[in-house]
This record gives C-alpha cells, structure tokens and sequence, in this order.
C-alpha cells in the first residue's frame, strides 16, 4: 500500500452533527475505516447507500473543490457537500501525484466552464492537457472522454459515476485506459453502476449496500447480478415487469 497516493480513512463518528442525514445512512454509520489495497478501488451499490458521498467527502478532505476539477480548482457555484469530510482523517502513500482530478458528474458544467476561465491563466497547463479543445464545443460524452484520456500515470483520480455519459463501448475504451494508467502507477477511487466498469481486473470493489462497507466479489455486485438476469431472462423479466 506503501506505493498508493490514499491508502486508508477513518471515520469520527463524533464529528458528525446529531441531526445530520449521514446518520441515516448504514454503510457510512457502521464504518470506521476504510483501507484501500489496489490501484483501482469501486464503491458499489444501491442508490442512496452513500457511495457518492463518502467518495465527495474524501475528495473534499484530500484538497479538492466539491465541484470538482484539479486541486487547482478553486471555486463554489452552489454548496450541496455534506459535513462528512470534517469527520475523515485521510492516510497518504510516501508519493505524491503529479496530477490529479475529481470528476463529480453532476456538477462537471460547471468544471468546464471554469476550465475556460482558466484558458489565459498559469493554471492554462490543464486546459492544453485536454487538446484544447473546449469541452462545452463537444458532447458530455465526448467531454468525459477527453478528460479520461488525458489522465497521466502518476496520478490520483476519484471519479463519480463516470459511465454517466458513456455509451458501452466508450465505457470498454474506459476500462482499458483505467486499468493501463493504474498498472503504470495511478491510483483510481470510483462510485460506479457500470457493470463493465467494475469488470476491471484486479480492482477493490466495497459494497455499500449492507449495515458497513465491505469487500465484495465482481459477481456479487447487483449492477452484475440485475444485468445478467436481464440479458438471460429479457422477454420473461419484460412480461413480468411490464403486465404487472
């Protein structure tokens, strides 16, 4: 774990606010430590099982802007994080990235037009890492997979849902820059749905869906388990879902 850039959090649980929503979420309130034993980590579940928050969280803590961006990225359009991050202590590897990104779908507008902004000023450097090319001249798919191509190997990367915008076969391309980048030395924290994405070979999947997060095998994950039975069973699960 010594050659990862985040290697473990912990959680206070004192830290967070009684009448806080994160107490109502099982997988964060019974976990107290996370460690993290490959270059690729994914956060599995449900919606709503807190994956994208905790992954928000970590990145806030780590340095970055909620909204998204390099740690260069300094900007508020509108505050929706939680108060979870005051509640982490983050664990960091011997090495420092040379590069790295939070890529948080929801608010990735906002990123691009500050990446805009950015064109004229020292912080330029990333806007020409991207082709520059404006990211608002292509479409959110197209954007998403510029920005994923432009990531380097010494890199920390924590990404939230980036299959947002991919169709499959952009999200296999995905896959196999992913898993080329992290046998190169980058480290990936993803909240994904995708079941190709989370088909990596060799990644950590953490499952959110029971009373804490736990190690979950590839085939266990309900994005495998739903596809599957959808692909095998499609007219019956159809005529089921669709009479009823």
């Amino acid at each position: 774990m010594d050659d990862l850039f985040l290697n473990r959090i912990e959680i206070d649980q004192s830290l967070i606010d009684k009448g806080s929503y994160l107490n109502n979420i099982p997988a964060l309130t019974g976990t107290k430590k996370l460690i993290f034993s490959s270059n690729i980590t994914f956060f599995a579940g449900e919606n709503g099982t807190g994956k994208s928050t905790l992954l928000e969280a970590i990145a806030v803590a780590y340095g970055f802007s909620a909204e998204g961006g390099t740690l260069n990225y300094n900007f508020s359009t509108y505050d929706s994080h939680s108060e979870l991050y005051k509640a982490l202590k983050i664990s960091k590897g011997i090495k420092r990235p040379s590069f790295s990104y939070f890529l948080r779908a929801e608010s990735f507008y906002n990123v691009a037009t500050k990446t805009e902004e950015y064109r004229d000023k020292p912080e330029s450097i990333y806007y020409s890492k991207y082709g520059g090319k404006s990211f608002h001249s292509q479409s959110h798919g197209e954007s998403f997979f510029s920005l994923i191509g432009a990531f380097s190997p010494n890199g920390l990367y924590i990404l939230d849902e980036p299959e947002a915008a991919l169709s499959p076969q952009k999200q296999l391309a995905v896959l196999s820059e992913i898993y080329t980048l992290a046998q190169q030395g980058a480290q990936f924290i993803i909240a994904s749905h995708s079941p190709i994405l989370l088909g990596i070979p060799g990644a950590q999947i953490l499952s959110f869906d029971g009373k804490r997060i736990e190690l979950c095998d590839y085939t266990e994950t309900e994005s495998y388990k739903v596809t599957e039975m959808f692909i095998k069973n499609r007219e019956h699960l159809l005529k089921y879902l669709l009479e009823e």
